[in-house]
């Protein structure tokens, strides 16, 4: 049941984050003093630079997600300690029962699960954390952007 709320709240947390991206999608400049179509693509390139030169944001490379990790690396010392609580713990009980070495196995197999668990856990916790910073450094550079477009005589919405 444990798995499940934390499945449930995993699916909770990527929906919002899956929303919060698509409301994070460049505003839109509408020309209110009549500009022309090739003064519009001009004065969006200049607040471009603008807007990433006053925030030190490239929109280019900040809503780049970063390359996932992989590999066996990915959870290793989670893994080992897992296994090395549980196999300590399977001992002790073990040696209640009368066979700490099958205790051991045991509790190293089950410690091993958890701690894989908690390596998927905290993997997804992160990758959480730089969407949540990409969006954030996207949204001070659209809050640039568009105070120099509207400067420039353009509605924003």
């Amino acid at each position: 049941m444990n798995a499940n709320r934390l499945r449930a709240g995993c699916a909770i947390v990527i929906t919002v984050i899956a929303l919060d991206a698509l409301a994070q999608s460049k505003p839109i400049a509408y020309p209110a003093k009549g500009q022309s179509a090739q003064k519009q693509q001009s004065d969006d390139g200049a607040c471009y630079s603008w807007a990433k030169s006053n925030t030190g944001i490239d929109p280019a490379t900040a809503s780049a997600a970063p390359p996932p990790q992989g590999g066996p690396a990915v959870g290793g010392g989670e893994r080992v300690g897992g296994a090395a609580r549980g196999a300590a713990g399977g001992a002790v009980i073990g040696a209640i029962t009368g066979d700490a070495g099958k205790g051991a196995a045991i509790g190293a197999t089950a410690g091993t699960m958890a701690g894989g668990a908690r390596a998927r856990q905290n993997k997804r916790a992160q990758e959480a954390n730089a969407q949540a910073q990409s969006q954030g450094a996207m949204s001070t550079y659209y809050r640039a952007w568009s105070a120099c477009m509207q400067g420039r005589g353009y509605t924003i919405q």
